[in-house]
């Protein structure tokens, strides 16, 4: 079995991410087309050792097309989406437009891969916000063991995730520093090198941004809506992968050994904690990989049965691309059939 495979937005970081995770996958794929805007046809992208020229989105016939991993902003999937769905091609979208509809599923694998099924309602099967996802994989083996009541989170995550464009901004505040040059301010409000910014995404009424309340509501949809979540999600000058400080609270009791073992067997999993200096994962270590990874796993003594947990993941894979294509593995394994 085989399937022809669209990558929308093939030339953006998660795009080209998209295509290295499905050759490295072996994902089993009949052709492989890269879609971008008008501006970017002709120019190519890697497929394994393959070079392939991108073609226009706009002008693109996807009947006959299986699957398509959408990674080119909220606007492109708002007009393109439900279009590409109409077609019969099944759209698998990184972007925050369909999360929260009732019709489309929203899915990490390891966590909720059974809710898949419902893609049939619009074609349609939503990748969640970067930093959910890695927290989503961490959460459900410990909520299948204990329930959680409460979740606290604060986040910690990497330039990479705003685009390019931020990675870039980043890379040329840090020489103009060191150069005593002027520092300019172009992606974020406030400088990103040498700081740190409390503001992902734009801010709402009550005081949180729109990041912390995807990570509220988007948890709500992937694992249990009775989950209290509260969360304060930080820019830092790290170019790749978020880490995240989480403080549970369980209705029944968790241990630390208890933990640490359900942790150690769950799947997209690692487990890296040592008590001692380096005793830990950081965004460095977990740059590339395809874990999701935990350490710092500790007692809460503020509340009745309270954890501490520090999780780090690449915000490229398991946030994105890694997080699409496994979707895509588990529609074509339990859901589609083709010769």
């Amino acid at each position: 079995m085989s399937y022809k495979v669209a990558v929308v937005g093939a030339t953006g970081n998660v795009g080209r991410e998209m295509l290295n995770i499905l050759h490295e996958r072996q994902f089993p794929v009949s052709e492989v087309v890269a879609l971008a805007s008008r501006k970017s046809i002709g120019q190519e992208v890697t497929f394994g050792d393959k070079t392939i020229k991108c073609k226009s989105l706009d002008e693109y016939d996807f009947k006959g097309t299986d699957i398509a991993l959408m990674s080119a902003g909220g606007a492109i999937s708002k007009k393109w989406g439900e279009k590409i769905g109409k077609t019969g091609c099944i759209v698998i979208d990184n972007s925050s437009h369909f999360r929260m509809d009732p019709d489309v599923p929203l899915i990490v694998p390891e966590v909720n891969a059974h809710a898949i099924k419902g893609y049939t309602k619009k074609n349609i099967i939503a990748n969640p916000n970067c930093s959910t996802a890695q927290m989503m994989v961490a959460l459900k083996p410990l909520h299948d063991a204990a329930k959680i009541k409460r979740c606290v989170v604060s986040t910690y995550q990497s330039v990479s995730g705003s685009g390019k464009a931020a990675m870039e901004e980043l890379w040329t505040q840090t020489r103009a520093i060191f150069v005593n040059d002027p520092v300019e301010m172009n992606v974020y409000p406030k400088q990103i090198a040498f700081n740190v910014i409390p503001h992902i995404d734009v801010f709402m009424d009550d005081g949180y941004t729109k990041e912390e309340w995807k990570m509220v509501v988007e948890t709500g949809k992937i694992l249990d809506p009775n989950i209290r979540v509260t969360a304060t999600c930080v820019r830092v000058p790290v170019f790749l992968s978020h880490s995240e400080s989480i403080n549970l609270e369980f209705e029944r009791e968790m241990t630390v050994k208890r933990a640490r073992e359900i942790l150690r067997e769950a799947p997209g999993i690692m487990v890296y904690d040592k008590r001692e200096d380096g005793g830990y994962i950081t965004p460095i270590d977990a740059a590339g990989e395809f874990a999701t990874y935990v350490s710092r796993i500790r007692k809460d003594d503020t509340v009745k049965h309270g954890l501490n947990l520090w999780c780090v993941s690449d915000n490229l894979l398991k946030g994105a691309a890694l997080n699409a294509v496994q979707i895509a593995e588990v529609l074509c394994r339990d859901y589609l059939k083709k010769g």
